[in-house]
């Protein structure tokens, strides 16, 4: 069993879908984490279209990824799914096999109404489910 983290600015959003995506379709072969670097408050859009593909994360909490670094996790893997620049800042954790940059759009800058701020939010999650597909492809 490979041990992934995914991490964003607040896992508030991108990381968490991730995180969600890849212990529904591959549970037998990862089991995934997911942290920020600030960790902030769940998305409400990202939960709702979450739930609409059949997933909830409304009962998440958000995580530092420094505290799961301080505490001694060990990872296969960590797959940043923000900009390069955050995905700079992610300390190195020594057991990581590989590390991973994924670059997301961030749901919490979508600008408009309710249902725009929703479009957007669907748009970075089928891209979110898409990548974690192919990348169980790739690792089976």
């Amino acid at each position: 069993m490979k041990k992934v983290l995914f991490v964003c600015i607040h896992n508030s959003a991108r990381s968490q879908m991730a995180e969600a995506y890849l212990n529904h379709f591959a549970p037998e072969k990862f089991q995934a984490e997911s942290a920020g670097l600030e960790p902030g408050v769940m998305n409400p859009y990202v939960v709702k279209v979450m739930q609409e593909d059949g997933i909830d994360i409304s009962g998440n909490e958000t995580n530092s990824v420094f505290d799961f670094f301080k505490k001694g996790r060990m990872y296969s893997y960590v797959i940043t799914v923000c900009d390069k620049e955050a995905a700079e800042k992610c300390p190195i954790f020594p057991s990581v096999a590989e590390r991973i940059h994924w670059s997301f759009s961030d749901p919490s800058s979508a600008k408009g109404s309710e249902e725009e701020k929703l479009a957007f939010a669907r748009k970075v999650r089928d891209e979110i489910k898409e990548a974690i597909l192919k990348w169980i492809d790739v690792m089976s």
